[in-house]
């Protein structure tokens, strides 16, 4: 699990700088502590029982302790991020004037974005707050709640929450969300119904009716889904060509890319990257 606070803290800050390809190798929660983090650079996509959401840099995201999840890579990049972790308690203050449901509405949201100028003011509240939590002085705990308080203020009152992606109604057991991680590490080498139901030790008969009833579609269909939410990032954020694209994300020729992508987005992938980098 998350390593919990240290004993005798209510809050911890730090930064972390991970390189290409990082990701949470199990499934894990916090049982202590709520997370509140803002990233830097990355694009990630967190994985939980219910649902997923992706998250990049620039966005502030949020969790409250008891949720089993996990994080990878969405695209290649670096991933450069303060987390800053904290007892229910710290938090009391802030719940008694916003009053409880804000605070669980913060959470129950958690992916924010900002304007420009509203997330130069939200990364220089982080960035000062982590360089507090380095300082030793006895009433350090004190001026980091209220900083905290700062930002979650900030947050609720001048961010914009940004829409997740859910799996569905059910909850999903951890093998289907070990799935799920192995698909998104995996996809562009196309990992056959067989293999993944292996990696959760499940019989590939077995695994292909849980994974059906607990998503709602079939593997095969959850793979392509997969493979064109890829497709669709590096069309927006790269100058590859669907060729390039087709070889990195498991399909056979940019034609049957081409064909695959405008089945599922209504558009052609050229007409989709005209879209998205207007």
């Amino acid at each position: 699990m998350p390593a919990p606070l240290p004993k005798g803290k209510q809050i911890t800050v730090e930064r972390g700088i991970f390189p290409q390809g990082y990701e949470m190798q199990y499934m894990a929660m916090a049982n202590d502590h709520y997370n509140i983090g803002y990233s830097f650079t990355g694009n990630r996509r967190t994985i939980t029982p219910t649902g997923t959401y992706n998250y990049h840099g620039g966005n502030v995201t949020l969790m409250p302790p008891f949720i089993y999840h996990r994080t990878v890579e969405e695209s290649p990049s670096s991933y450069d991020r303060i987390l800053i972790k904290y007892s229910p308690e710290f938090a009391a203050p802030f719940i008694e004037k916003v009053g409880q449901q804000v605070y669980d509405e913060l959470y129950e949201k958690r992916v924010f974005g900002f304007s420009p100028e509203v997330r130069m003011k939200v990364e220089a509240l982080f960035t000062d707050m982590e360089e507090e939590y380095r300082k030793e002085r006895p009433y350090k705990e004190f001026i980091l709640q209220g900083m905290l308080f700062r930002i979650l203020a900030m947050v609720w009152e001048e961010g914009t929450a940004e829409a997740g992606e859910t799996h569905g109604q059910s909850v999903l057991t951890p093998p289907i969300v070990d799935a799920i991680s192995y698909i998104e590490n995996y996809y562009y080498r196309n990992p056959s119904l067989e293999e993944t139901a292996r990696a959760v030790n499940f019989s590939a008969s077995y695994f292909s009716r849980v994974f059906h009833v607990q998503l709602g579609k079939s593997y095969s269909e959850y793979l392509n889904h997969v493979k064109l939410r890829h497709v669709s990032t590096l069309l927006s954020q790269t100058k590859l060509s669907v060729m390039e694209i087709a070889q990195e994300t498991g399909y056979c020729h940019g034609n049957y890319l081409s064909e695959q992508f405008k089945k599922e987005m209504g558009m052609t992938p050229g007409q989709f990257r005209k879209y998205a980098v207007k």
